[in-house]
């Protein structure tokens, strides 16, 4: 396979890394949706994999850990929570945008 076959290949299962990771969540967002329509919607499944698998594919992040490995451990945890609390936060805004719209009180 020629070189760029192969950056092809992995450009793609790292994108599909990134999204299972919940590192690059998938949605759509239409703040123009008609009223009782989602104007949020969350197209990822919830991460099934950890950050980990997702990251140390990638030589900027594996030079950090070759580097400083106790800042490295730190960092992933970090961005790990952080991966956490977006997927948590993105699952609350596509239930809220699901919910009927709320009347005003005559």
């Amino acid at each position: 396979m020629h070189r760029h076959g192969y950056d092809l290949v992995h450009g793609l299962e790292q994108q599909k890394l990134a999204v299972q990771s919940g590192h690059w969540p998938l949605f759509r967002y239409n703040p123009a949706a008609a009223p009782g329509q989602a104007n949020f919607a969350l197209d990822s499944r919830a991460p099934s994999i950890p950050l980990e698998q997702y990251i140390y594919n990638e030589t900027r992040y594996t030079m950090l850990r070759q580097s400083d490995p106790a800042e490295a451990k730190l960092l992933l945890a970090e961005a790990q929570q952080d991966v956490n609390d977006r997927w948590k936060r993105y699952e609350a805004l596509a239930q809220e945008s699901r919910l009927p719209p709320t009347r005003s009180p005559p």
